[in-house]
């Protein structure tokens, strides 16, 4: 079947984009493209042409899959066939639906004329790829939206809708009924009127005001700042538009043609793709058919109404789930609810919710003091203490409570699912579901596999986690999972590196350099250190007499004491740092005495720490960490890991997440040294055997 189809409405010819799912536009697609321009633009019974997508949308733009590979040979380019259908001189028409994104956007960018169906959303999201929109979007955009716009949709990715589109000029009329059936009409109108070809790159009205405006450029580069922070991509992005100012159109078009294969085979675009493609390959579980029955989630519950029961909660009603949240008694419940508001409101008030739709959402929440209230529901999930004992008191409560079939499921953050599913008299219904803080906002959920839960379980849960607008991860049982307990390995070095002369400021200095949001004392001190602390003591307690840490050296002396003296963090005003306005870290004197008398007392000497390190102590083991994981079935695959710390501990995206990221550093270098840090520190530092038999294969995490 052909890539493109035509359909002939009296003079006005129609070409339909046919490649399902999403209209990509690959090579089978532009050559079909050339073909029908080839065939209808000399062809004088054609007045005008309509392009327009098959199925669902539009198109979503060029197949990522093809980046960075050269095309089969005569296949034209994208901005080779925009060029040639702009220059038409019979009226050329979008008609768009669905979705208009990427070189989807550049095609109708290039079409003389644009209408768009309602429900539909358009932009440029290239940046979102480490790359930038490169079949002339950086140069027609501005000329159709104005510089303004085109900076903030270019360089954040957004994609609007259609009512925005029309109020920018991106697109020229929103159809009240069939798309295709008023562009076809418009492309006969303007063909009998003899109208002259509107084409984006001759216009010029919306690069007046920016060229009027000479400081236009340095100030949105400085408010970019921020979230650009060590990304080329939005920058070459800027740098295109400011060439869109400056030089006519051609010349702004080798321009971005130059800018954009300076960015296509850099490791930032590396390493994007595999995001892009790592969250979509995250769904499929080997052993789980798709074929696999799921169950109907018309209705949950949640056991507990703190910050993650509370934030859980939200998660379902945003969904449009109703949820009832149980408390064990009436005044931390309402307490509870009324956090619950609070946030909703928080949002409200910023102008990222509308305030129906957050009275429809707190409408869907129920509260209760009773397990009753839930024995309906189709899911539970139990987000109580930290402690074995409560959680298993509360699944044998559940089990005695819950309606035969549903699922029961534990936010636990690092215990045994199969000993609390052993709590209960249905195993094969028990599942993990570790949500990350805050659930409302955060996208990672960990879905936990017990040793018996079933695969109609499993498929429930990762269903219901697209569902909740979540990435979903299948990890197996261990103490900590994939997040956590890599989580410790880049913990315990930080603390070492303090222990041995670092200060907190070093380490996060290096870390937040490095692209995450924060380093890790800023985070400690963020979620609260007495977390930490109250995990630490409760395994030490549960260790017979006599008997270590676990580790050659306990990481959580200096965290201690600062609990001790009430030092939480930013909950209390103090923790690693002080905080005199309750969210700013400041070094604190107090903490640098404390670390040299802790370290003096510990027999350890304080010496100068590197940035180099400071790095590579605190990421190395991390990676070596997540090797064994591999090793041992708890991820599936290196990308699923990789998932996990992008969108649960804000490993750098653009760095692809550290398995994808150990591989551009080199596993011989991570191997050489963890074998000089095992030398020095202890075995706990040694290479996993994974991890040598790669290096030894002369082979990457992404060969697995």
């Amino acid at each position: 079947m052909s890539a493109t189809q035509i359909e002939r409405r009296g003079p006005v010819a129609v070409v339909r984009l046919v490649n399902p799912p999403v209209n990509g536009l690959g090579s089978a697609v532009r050559s079909g493209l050339e073909a029908a321009f080839n065939q209808l633009l000399p062809d004088d019974s054609v007045a005008g042409i309509v392009i327009t997508g098959d199925g669902r949308m539009f198109s979503a733009g060029a197949d990522i899959r093809e980046f960075g590979r050269t095309p089969p040979p005569g296949v034209p380019n994208l901005p080779e066939l925009i060029d040639w259908l702009e220059e038409s001189s019979k009226p050329v028409v979008a008609a768009i639906h669905g979705v208009a994104a990427g070189g989807g956007l550049e095609l109708a960018l290039g079409c003389h004329y644009r209408i768009v169906a309602p429900k539909t959303r358009l932009g440029l999201p290239e940046v979102t790829l480490g790359i930038l929109p490169g079949a002339g979007g950086t140069q027609r955009l501005p000329r159709v939206a104005g510089v303004e716009a085109a900076l903030e949709l270019i360089v954040s990715g957004r994609l609007v809708s259609e009512r925005e589109a029309l109020k920018l000029g991106i697109v020229d009329q929103v159809a009240e009924g069939d798309v295709v059936a008023a562009a076809v009409a418009k492309a006969a109108e303007l063909a009998a009127t003899g109208t002259p070809p509107r084409r984006s790159s001759e216009r010029d009205e919306g690069l007046a005001a920016a060229r009027a405006d000479p400081g236009l450029f340095d100030r949105f580069r400085r408010s970019m700042a921020k979230r650009a922070r060590g990304m080329n991509a939005p920058y070459a992005c800027v740098r295109c538009i400011e060439a869109a100012v400056r030089l006519p159109f051609a010349e702004g078009r080798h321009f971005e043609h130059q800018e954009f294969r300076k960015l296509v085979g850099a490791v930032e675009a590396q390493a994007m793709r595999h995001a892009f493609f790592a969250e979509r390959e995250v769904a499929k579980i080997p052993d789980l058919p798709d074929s696999t029955p799921t169950r109907p989630i018309a209705a949950a519950g949640v056991i507990g109404c703190g910050t993650m029961g509370g934030g859980i909660a939200m998660v379902f009603a945003n969904a449009g789930i109703p949820v009832t949240v149980v408390e064990s008694d009436a005044g931390a419940l309402d307490a509870g609810l009324e956090k619950i508001r609070a946030n909703y409101q928080a949002t409200v008030d910023k102008g990222r919710l509308a305030q129906d739709a957050m009275d429809e959402r707190m409408a869907l929440i129920a509260g209760a003091t009773g397990f009753d209230a839930v024995a309906d529901a189709d899911i539970v999930v139990e987000a109580v203490f930290e402690e074995m004992p409560v959680k298993k008191q509360v699944f044998g409560i559940l089990d005695r409570t819950c309606r035969p079939g549903a699922i029961l499921a534990t936010n636990t953050s690092t215990l045994d699912v199969d000993e609390i599913a052993a709590a209960t008299g249905r195993p094969e219904s028990v599942i993990g579901t570790h949500f990350f803080s805050p659930a409302n906002v955060m996208r990672l959920l960990e879905v936990v596999r017990g040793a018996k839960s079933s695969p109609e379980t499993v498929a429930t849960a990762m269903a219901l986690s697209k569902t909740l607008g979540k990435i979903g991860v299948l990890v197996g049982v261990c103490d900590g999972f994939v997040g956590n307990r890599m989580l410790h390995q880049y913990l315990r070095e930080a603390a070492f590196l303090v222990e041995e002369g670092a200060l907190p400021q070093d380490v996060d200095r290096v870390i937040y350099d490095f692209g995450f949001p924060m380093g890790p004392f800023a985070m400690s001190d963020l979620a609260g250190n007495d977390i930490g602390w109250r995990i630490r003591k409760a395994k030490m307690a549960e260790r017979p007499a006599g008997t270590g840490s676990g580790d050659e050296r306990y990481s959580g002396t200096i965290s201690d004491r600062l609990c001790e003296r009430g030092r939480f963090g930013q909950k209390t005003g103090a923790g690693w740092y002080r905080y005199e306005d309750g969210r700013t870290p400041l070094p604190d004197p107090e903490v640098e005495s404390l670390i040299v008398e802790t370290s003096k007392a510990l027999g350890i000497g304080q010496r100068p720490v590197s940035d180099r390190e400071i790095l590579e102590r605190c990421l190395y083991p991390l990676v070596n960490e997540g090797a064994r994981i591999l090793d041992e079935g708890i991820a599936l695959r290196s990308s699923d890991i990789d998932m996990v710390w992008i969108h649960g501990y804000g490993f750098p995206r653009y760095r692809g997440g550290p398995m994808f990221w150990a591989d551009t550093v080199g596993l011989d270098a991570i191997a050489a040294a963890m074998r000089g840090f095992q030398a020095v520190h202890g075995d706990w530092m040694a290479p996993a055997p994974l991890l040598e038999k790669l290096v030894a294969e002369g082979k990457g995490f992404k060969d697995l």
